[in-house]
């Protein structure tokens, strides 16, 4: 079982959210993760190695993602003839995995063709601790937003919303606003019942399957 998401569904795309011990579906292609900013494009011939997006105009071939608390982005045009995954950690979304992965989707269709994105469930705010680092990285590369994105909690620690900064990104990127949905309500650290969580769970932790298959033209 997984989550779908009504932006998706009305591109006639084939989708879901992963929940805890969902296999995803039958033949499902999907990168090495490495958090980094690497975009891989499906091939019916070659597998597509490292990276932390994939996109893909194949035709009912689905790709996907893992996590175990990043943010897990699926992206369609509105006509669902191309789509993408997309995992953004904080290493990745300063790094700007979220808009190259959208340069590349934007590769394989018309120009100015409108697409539609979901931010899938991760860890939220409410959970997501980090330090310094984070914060200087984050600050860096979203020097108006990162504020609001951000609450103190202890000296040189910060609470991050990593969706949040997800859908700034996704706007940058030329996404409207009513073109982007998310499960704002879904926190992977809180829900142990649906979901699993690198920060609760440590090393061991289970991975979520994230999935996007393209449609709009016979196989």
């Amino acid at each position: 079982m997984s989550l779908a998401h009504p932006l998706l569904t009305g591109c006639g795309v084939a989708h879901g959210f992963g929940l805890r011990g969902d296999p995803g579906p039958v033949g499902v292609v999907r990168p090495r993760q490495v958090h980094g900013v690497t975009i891989a494009r499906a091939s019916a011939n070659a597998a597509p190695g490292d990276a932390d997006a994939i996109v893909s105009d194949l035709p009912g071939v689905p790709v996907a993602v893992v996590t175990a608390d990043c943010v897990p982005i699926l992206v369609a045009s509105e006509d669902g003839r191309a789509v993408a995954a997309v995992h953004a950690g904080w290493r990745g979304l300063a790094a700007g995995v979220v808009p190259r992965a959208i340069d590349a989707l934007r590769k394989r269709l018309p120009a100015h063709a409108p697409l539609r994105a979901a931010v899938g469930p991760c860890i939220g705010a409410c959970c997501y601790e980090i330090d310094r680092p984070v914060i200087d990285a984050m600050t860096r590369r979203f020097p108006d937003e990162a504020a609001a994105a951000l609450t103190p909690v202890r000296a040189e620690h910060a609470r991050l919303d990593l969706a949040m900064l997800v859908r700034v990104d996704l706007a940058r990127a030329g996404l409207a606003r009513e073109a982007v949905g998310g499960f704002e309500a879904a926190c992977t650290f809180c829900d142990r019942e649906r979901f699993y969580s690198y920060r609760r769970d440590g090393a061991g932790a289970g991975r979520l399957l994230h999935w996007i298959a393209a449609g709009g033209r016979e196989a």
